[in-house]
């Protein structure tokens, strides 16, 4: 087994995506698993330079903060490994403009802006480049990216058709244990770093003031029954939020606060985030305070995998014919 995963460097890495990706990561370090901060993938949309730079650090801090190891997983920056880009490219030329135009997320991202770029249209090669180059055989994923998955799997068995076995097919993992996430301001959509609102999400690095404040924004059903169900979308959302990080299941969560109102239930949930959240601020914030070994971290990740990097290039471009 071989498991691929990453995220992007912003300076947002919310509750959903530690709970739909991160947490997961955790218990699957016995693997020995890839973990990349996918900085090519940020670049697809503007971003400040220095910004960027800090933020390839901030996710590297949180990446251990929440438990990954180094020494039993590989962490690395994307564009430190030139690889990714040059199998991208190859995957451009096996890949149909209908393919891409398909891909879900590009219609959402591409519907918020008047010009946005080739690379943002071109997103989900450079992620089959980053499973593929690994023979990733397992990658953590959300649902949403499930359609991004299937891609990588047509183009590597359309390659191994035509030229021979080059890639591993993967498969995607997807945790069942959490619930989707949903975004704290409108339970019909998810909760996302990338929103207009600040109260769409609670960050990994939200103070406990702030937290609180979102919390208590946080939308709600009509009635004050604190009950999960199809017909109270926002309080589902908030108890999945609270089993998540509790422990207790959503009955026990409902029977804990049977005949108690909202007010009460949110204050409760805030003190549970406040509570799992405070461990993993303290460990950012020394980790943050020690930049020099983030770095380093980084730079040992890239250089461990080079080998299996150039091997799998190597690989695709003689059968595909390229090089002399």
């Amino acid at each position: 087994m071989k498991i691929f995963s990453g995220i992007q460097p912003t300076n947002i890495i919310h509750i959903g995506n530690y709970l739909g990706a991160i947490k997961l990561w955790g218990e699957m370090q016995d693997k020995n698993p890839i973990f990349c901060i996918v900085d090519l993938h940020a670049i697809t949309v503007p971003q400040d330079p220095k910004e960027l730079k800090q933020n390839i650090l901030k996710t590297a801090a949180l990446y251990l903060a929440c438990g990954i190891d180094p020494d039993k997983s590989t962490i690395f920056v994307q564009s430190d490994r030139p690889e990714h880009s040059e199998l991208a490219w190859i995957l451009n030329c096996h890949a149909s403009m209908g393919e891409l135009q398909r891909m879900t997320q590009f219609k959402e991202k591409a519907e918020k802006q008047k010009n946005y770029s080739v690379g943002l249209f071109d997103y989900p090669t450079l992620m089959a480049a980053d499973i593929l180059l690994y023979q990733t055989t397992h990658v953590p994923v959300g649902e949403d990216q499930v359609q991004h998955i299937e891609l990588t799997r047509n183009l590597a068995a359309r390659i191994n058709n035509k030229y021979g076995q080059v890639f591993t097919i993967p498969e995607p993992v997807i945790s069942k244990s959490t619930a989707r996430i949903m975004a704290l301001d409108d339970p019909t959509k998810k909760m996302s770093k990338s929103a207009s609102s600040p109260n769409n999400y609670i960050a990994l690095t939200d103070d406990e003031k702030t937290i609180r404040d979102k919390i208590k924004r946080a939308v709600t059903d009509s009635g004050s029954e604190v009950k999960a169900g199809r017909e109270k979308p926002a309080l589902t959302n908030l108890i999945n939020i609270f089993s998540a990080f509790s422990g207790k299941s959503q009955e026990e969560i409902e029977k804990e606060f049977a005949g108690k109102g909202y007010g009460e239930f949110k204050d409760a949930l805030a003190d549970v985030l406040v509570k799992a959240l405070n461990p993993i601020q303290q460990k950012f914030n020394e980790l943050m305070d020690k930049p020099d070994d983030l770095r380093q971290i980084l730079d040992n990740g890239a250089k461990t995998l080079e080998p299996i990097a150039q091997e799998t290039l190597k690989d695709v471009k003689n059968k595909i014919g390229l090089g002399i």
